[in-house]
């Protein structure tokens, strides 16, 4: 069986920036135990399977399926955007976080997502040690959010991964007001197989509700300060965070399964 592969950088106008995702196009679902060899194989943070002329998409980290995945979302639609003639303005996708629309917005992408709450929590023991730092405050829902004073502090973490993996069964996320966009973040998910991610667009649906509270504004830019960044534009609505970035296509062929 072969397999329309192709290699994206989401949340970048670069092509060696952003996060890369694999975006299999698929003839017929395979079981899931091959799914997440493939997936495996590429060693990338997220692989995205989706068979066109039906909406399911599904997404594998290198050790597990997940429920969300905002860049390999954005991947999808690029490809089906650039690469297969898509010519309608949205693509509705189903998947296990309920129905997803991405809409072209200009030379760019609209993510549809739920929005994520989380409640303020003591912090457990040994986040300081995981983290290399002590939060002003710390949220938990989907993700264990840490709130640094500011981006110096976001960007000159030295986290311990291991222990890490010990304080939340997903992912850690620490974030922090920015210098030049609304707030800043970086996101820690060794329990999936990912030590530090580039951009996570399923973070900021937990981010951007914060943020807009403590901000007092609906529309925001942020930024993840990995190793190759990620730019991320979001807007609060009600239950809803539209996210908005760009995409870059690095690598196409055929995966021989």
């Amino acid at each position: 069986m072969k397999i329309s592969y192709f290699q994206v950088n989401s949340f970048t106008r670069e092509l060696t920036g952003g996060n890369p995702a694999g975006v299999c196009l698929l003839d017929t679902w395979p079981e899931d135990v091959r799914l997440q060899a493939i997936a495996a194989s590429h060693l990338l943070p997220e692989t995205a399977f989706h068979l066109p002329g039906e909406p399911k998409l599904r997404w594998f980290t290198p050790t597990t399926e997940v429920d969300l995945c905002g860049h390999a979302t954005l991947a999808t639609a690029h490809v089906l955007f650039r690469h297969r003639g898509v010519t309608e303005s949205a693509i509705t996708f189903e998947s296990r976080s309920g129905e997803l629309v991405v809409t072209r917005a200009g030379d760019a992408y609209e993510m549809d997502f739920p929005a994520k709450h989380a409640e303020t929590v003591r912090p457990p023991a040994g986040l300081t040690s995981a983290l290399g730092a002590a939060p002003n405050e710390v949220l938990d829902g989907d993700f264990l959010m840490c709130v640094l004073q500011n981006e110096e502090a976001v960007r000159e973490l030295m986290v311990a991964p291991r222990e890490l993996a010990l304080l939340h069964e997903h992912a850690v996320m620490v974030t922090a007001p920015g210098d030049e966009v609304d707030f800043v973040s970086r996101f820690f998910a060794p329990n999936m197989g990912i030590i530090e991610d580039h951009a996570t667009g399923s973070a900021h649906c937990m981010l951007a509700p914060y943020w807009a509270d403590r901000l007092g504004k609906k529309a925001l830019k942020a930024k993840q300060l990995s190793s190759r960044g990620g730019e991320i534009e979001c807007e609060v609505k009600e239950n809803r965070v539209l996210l908005r970035g760009h995409a870059v296509t690095f690598i196409e062929g055929e995966v021989v399964a």
